[in-house]
């Protein structure tokens, strides 16, 4: 049974059906045994998850994934069959009253503290803290890494594609078949809308999440038909219902011969492809009212804009206005220029208002440095859709999320390594962002859980973890926690509500839009400074002397 959000209705299991207790590493099952047998699986533990590196280069995360943990934990429950597979997959012969006890496990006794999704973080600082019976947060541990790791990556990866596409432009998602399986799809259609992508070709993604769809016909479709004789129904009513074009097909050969004679276009081409012809003309009678074309199957500038152009202007003839062209080959920035002085020349020609601002999309394989490259080299194009680079995040394969212990029984516990960053930072914590005068985030500062918070206009000391020299004097002119409680459990406390992917994705945008520049540029961006207080290093260091082994030289 499902368990109640903040305003009294069943949260929802997660989107994936295969989000389950069972989606977690085996040795998390058999922590569980040794805990339950040793007596310690209901000592209260807390664990943070986090990240160590900001990943593709850059110097910011946007953090997405924590909506599935929660819809997890609301419905977290073994079944019988779970429990049956469990007793004859686990090494050794485990005793009946470890079976009994995950049977009754759900997460009653669990809270789960957050940074809301949508926000940018930093390595170091907690993203999610959930603490609880340590048995019970151990089995968690698998699927909450799994459903942040992803998520934050490609929504990082989507806002990365938006920087560096500028606010004017249109994105488009489009990776769905070259996604790493359904998952793979669905998950990037929605963390790459959240990070700031305008719409997804995701048909499914589209049903489940609400994010606008978008698409248009593929060089199949094209290259389907012979010529315009093809077509059969050649009627088209007026957009108004006024009345009725008889023959569609007549209207646009006409047009296309009126543009073969026009002087400022004579030299552009001289026949256009047939077959192209009919299938845009079939495509137009389709959807008049959202005309696209794919306009290179065969050739760009001699063929598929002088056919597109010709369809377009019938359907204005009959108050249609066409959506535009997609480009999917050859040099974008020369082909959309192209393109728009075509458009441009008809407008002037035929004295259509807007048709030389006709919408022209780009794809093809683009990534970041395909959209930097086009700016570099001046381009007309309007909306850009990118699939393959954008969900596989080609560039960088994971996040590297890790979810470490860092209290037992109130006891602070740390992990050290020979790697100082790896080494853990201990106990339960709270974490704040401080701002400046400007208005841009300054320092993220974690302190102790019972330390007082930084006050607005009071000078604190950060330190860097791990580094002596690295300290700072803030005055913040804003301070904002940055942990919220989103799960209680039986606590009592009171849950942040859960957001819906609209209101997600304009956080993300906003929280960008207050970034400094200097941390958000592509090459050699300025690294965000992440902190602890003086209190939260002395104990640090306090803690790692204690528990690394003092060597003997002999």
């Amino acid at each position: 049974m499902a368990a109640a959000a903040a305003d009294g209705e069943a949260i929802e299991g997660p989107t994936n059906p295969m989000v389950t207790p069972l989606l977690t590493d085996l040795y998390q099952f058999t922590m569980a045994y040794a805990y339950w047998k040793a007596g310690k699986h209901q000592e209260r533990a807390v664990f943070d998850l986090f990240f160590r590196r900001n990943p593709f280069g850059g110097e910011y995360t946007i953090f997405a994934g924590v909506e599935e943990c929660i819809r997890l934990i609301a419905n977290f429950k073994l079944t019988e069959e779970d429990i049956f597979f469990l007793r004859s997959s686990l090494p050794g012969k485990c005793e009946d009253g470890f079976f009994d006890y995950l049977r009754g496990i759900d997460c009653s006794d669990v809270e789960v503290y957050s940074i809301t999704e949508g926000s940018v973080v930093f390595p170091k600082v907690p993203l999610l803290r959930v603490e609880g019976p340590v048995a019970v947060v151990q089995l968690l541990e698998t699927p909450f890494v799994n459903l942040v790791n992803y998520a934050s990556l490609v929504a990082t990866n989507a806002a990365r594609h938006r920087f560096v596409a500028g606010k004017s432009k249109a994105l488009l998602e489009f990776g769905l078949r070259r996604a790493q399986g359904p998952d793979g799809g669905i998950s990037a259609s929605k963390y790459c809308y959240l990070g700031g992508f305008d719409a997804t070709s995701n048909v499914a993604a589209g049903k489940l999440f609400g994010i606008p769809l978008r698409g248009t016909h593929s060089h199949a479709f094209v290259s389907s038909y012979m010529s315009p004789d093809e077509i059969i129904d050649k009627a088209l009513p007026y957009s108004d219902g006024s009345g009725i074009c008889e023959d569609f097909v007549s209207l646009v050969r006409t047009w296309l011969r009126k543009i073969q004679l026009t002087d400022s276009l004579q030299n552009s081409f001289v026949e256009t492809n047939q077959s192209e012809l009919g299938a845009f003309i079939s495509y137009a009678l389709a959807f008049p009212n959202n005309f696209l074309a794919l306009v290179d199957t065969y050739d760009v500038t001699r063929s598929g804009i002088p056919n597109f152009c010709a369809v377009a202007l019938a359907l204005s003839d009959l108050g249609y206005k066409a959506g535009g062209i997609r480009l999917d080959s050859g040099d974008l920035a020369y082909l959309s220029c192209e393109a728009r002085k075509f458009f441009c020349a008809i407008e002037k020609e035929f004295r259509v208002p807007g048709f030389g601002k006709m919408t022209i999309t780009a794809s093809n394989d683009l990534n970041e440095e395909t959209l930097d490259a086009l700016n570099k080299q001046g381009h007309e194009v309007d909306a850009f859709g990118i699939g393959t680079y954008l969900v596989t995040c080609f560039a960088q394969a994971a996040l590297g999320c890790v979810f470490k212990l860092v209290e037992i029984n109130n006891q602070p516990r740390i992990k050290l390594s020979e790697d100082v960053s790896k080494v853990s930072i201990p106990c339960k914590k709270r974490c704040y962002r401080l701002y400046g005068r400007e208005g841009y985030p300054l320092v993220d500062i974690m302190t102790g859980e019972n330390e007082s918070p930084p006050k607005v206009a009071e000078r604190i000391l950060c330190r860097h973890p791990f580094n002596e020299s690295k300290r700072a004097y803030v005055v913040p002119q804003q301070v904002e926690e940055l942990l919220k409680c989103y799960w209680p459990g039986d606590s009592g406390k009171k849950a942040v509500e859960l957001p819906s992917l609209k209101v997600t994705r304009e956080r993300c945008i906003q929280q960008l839009s207050q970034m400094r520049p200097d941390h958000m540029r592509r090459l050699n961006p300025t690294p965000y400074k992440v902190s602890v207080s003086a209190k939260l290093y002395d104990f640090i260091h306090f803690l790692w002397l204690n528990e690394a082994p003092v060597g003997e030289l002999h």
